[in-house]
């Protein structure tokens, strides 16, 4: 059910819920969190899509800011869709398309109709703040979620981030090395004591999960980080481990499935799919405690490696 509020306001919203909830018990009551969707009008679907999905697993109340129109001359006006049932997965979605003054984020927009008592999530998915954690929404979250693959300029998000972070930050781009950090964590499980002098991270010269993972490598084993570089779009390709005993190699020329070569052992393939943005928002909705590992990665292991690219042609 999709019901549209033209010209309204966040106390109307706020009723005409309550009034679908009386009327057919349509809202799920038992939700977990509120999350906070800044973006674009003429954006927000994708992202409502996937909101939707995660909320199958975290039931919550997803509130979309939706800029229409920041123009000065445009005459301030609020216009609200609410979506529950089939077209809101297992939550209820609140868009708000905000024009003139009210097109800015701000927390008096959605003040009313935040969930009491519950953890907020904030989440831009494109063009992400300066700082997220000054801002009027990014105060008030308990996690902020940003994504510097869809900045114009992916290394320069990703360093704007290092320089502004504070716990309870994150981003996609992190989120979705999730698996090669599981996979390369259990291959230094099982290696002997022979350590490793120097890592390559091969990967697209487009991809910031790329740099992260050569960051949180470096700041793992304190060794030698370089990136190689491959066309743009390619993602992540693989990871070199330099040893006296030989060279460890987890490559993945596809998009799904990665070959693991050792010395003195046969090549192994493991499966290693990209993962979508719906992967990774159920993730990042999982846990609302600050993740420490990607604060350290982004702190310690940025600037060790960030002189050290070698572009690929």
């Amino acid at each position: 059910m999709i019901v549209d509020l033209p010209d309204t306001t966040t106390s109307n919203v706020s009723k005409k819920l309550m009034a679908l909830r009386e009327q057919g018990g349509v809202i799920a009551l038992g939700r977990v969190l509120t999350l906070v969707v800044v973006t674009k009008s003429g954006l927000e679907e994708e992202a409502i899509e996937a909101a939707n999905e995660a909320s199958r697993e975290h039931p919550c109340r997803i509130i979309v800011l939706a800029d229409a129109d920041a123009g000065t001359e445009a005459p301030d006006r609020l216009d609200a869709q609410i979506r529950v049932g089939g077209d809101a997965g297992a939550s209820e979605v609140i868009v708000l398309r905000g024009f003139g003054q009210l097109a800015h984020e701000s927390e008096s927009l959605v003040a009313a109709l935040l969930l009491p008592d519950a953890p907020i999530v904030a989440w831009w998915p494109d063009s992400a703040p300066e700082r997220a954690s000054n801002t009027s929404i990014g105060r008030i979250a308990h996690r902020r979620i940003t994504d510097s693959a869809n900045e114009a300029d992916p290394a320069a998000a990703l360093e704007n981030i290092r320089r502004t972070y504070k716990a309870g930050d994150t981003d996609l781009a992190w989120t979705r090395l999730t698996n090669w950090r599981m996979q390369l964590a259990a291959v230094f499980d099982q290696m002997d004591a022979d350590p490793v002098s120097a890592i390559a991270v091969e990967g697209a010269t487009d991809s910031p999960s790329t740099i992260l993972l050569a960051t949180w490598l470096q700041s793992a084993l304190d060794v030698p980080v370089t990136i190689v570089g491959h066309p743009a779009g390619t993602g992540i390709r693989g990871v070199r481990l330099t040893r006296a005993c030989g060279e460890i190699r987890l490559f993945r020329p596809g998009n799904a499935v990665a070959e693991l070569t050792q010395p003195g052992q046969p090549a192994h393939r493991i499966s290693l799919p990209r993962r979508t943005l719906q992967d990774c928002l159920v993730e990042e909705l999982r846990r609302l405690d600050p993740d420490e590992v990607f604060g350290d990665a982004l702190q310690a292991g940025f600037n060790a490696i960030k002189h050290t690219i070698d572009l690929r042609r």
